[in-house]
């Protein structure tokens, strides 16, 4: 009776931590955000606390949780040292690399658009308008940080991929947050400031938002991949500009 007793307790772990992982996956619960309280949780999921705890400890056993002392318990990184590792310092440390993130950016958030216009929900159009307003008041505001507007465009953008519903797509765009923001930063940083690049920028975001919430995912999908050849393309011609002006300056001082 004692065994076939720890044996249900330990499956009804696995069934606890399951429906947590399963949370995860889906983006209710996101990296690094702290777990609700234990009472919360208990109701959310109508189980009891020692089964709650024992699910915890289970996650905290495959690396899905972290718990720090005095702050609860949040979601780990799943991606693990991948940041770090020495094939991403090359990717954050060569140029080149931003045309090469922006193809890969092109191909998954073309197809992340499409079917976020076919399968968002009314409360993934309440967050993604409310990312998109977001976006625009900062756009507004010109002394804003670069950084925070490279912040709110990718928040922006991650909401698209969000309503996409397909947890796979979601979780590679976020293990590439670090490289995707470099594009973005690279967009704000050159683009923003040049007033015809920047109401061409407004205009993508635009069509793209109401691409997908008005549902016609194949304008959505092409108003993603225009979107981001565009920011290609201006930022290719700013990088010819500079070398103009470097070979023009080097001829003026007597190099050539």
């Amino acid at each position: 009776m004692l065994i076939e007793n720890t044996q249900d307790r330990r499956q009804l772990s696995d069934v606890v931590a399951e429906r947590i992982e399963r949370l995860i996956v889906d983006g209710v619960l996101k990296v690094g955000q702290a777990l609700p309280s234990e009472r919360r949780l208990c109701e959310k999921l109508g189980i009891s606390r020692s089964a709650l705890r024992e699910g915890l400890r289970v996650l905290r056993s495959r690396g899905i949780i972290e718990t720090a002392q005095g702050r609860g318990s949040h979601v780990a990184k799943l991606s693990g040292e991948q940041d770090a590792s020495p094939l991403m310092h090359l990717f954050n440390s060569q140029p080149r690399t931003l045309y090469d993130l922006l193809e890969v950016r092109a191909l998954l958030e073309g197809e992340s658009a499409r079917l976020a216009a076919l399968r968002g929900t009314d409360a993934d159009f309440i967050l993604l308008r409310r990312r998109y307003e977001e976006m625009l008041a900062a756009h507004t505001t010109e002394e804003a940080d670069p950084r925070e507007h490279a912040r709110l465009d990718h928040a922006f953008h991650l909401a698209v991929s969000e309503a996409s519903h397909n947890p796979v797509l979601v979780h590679t765009l976020q293990s590439l947050t670090d490289l995707m923001l470099s594009t973005v930063f690279a967009s704000v940083n050159n683009l923003y400031h040049r007033p015809m690049q920047k109401r061409q920028i407004d205009r993508q975001h635009s069509r793209l938002f109401h691409a997908i919430t008005e549902r016609l995912p194949d304008q959505a999908q092409r108003a993603a991949r225009d979107h981001i050849h565009g920011i290609r393309d201006n930022l290719k011609e700013i990088e010819q500009e500079e070398q103009r002006l470097v070979r023009a300056t080097m001829r003026l001082e007597g190099w050539g």
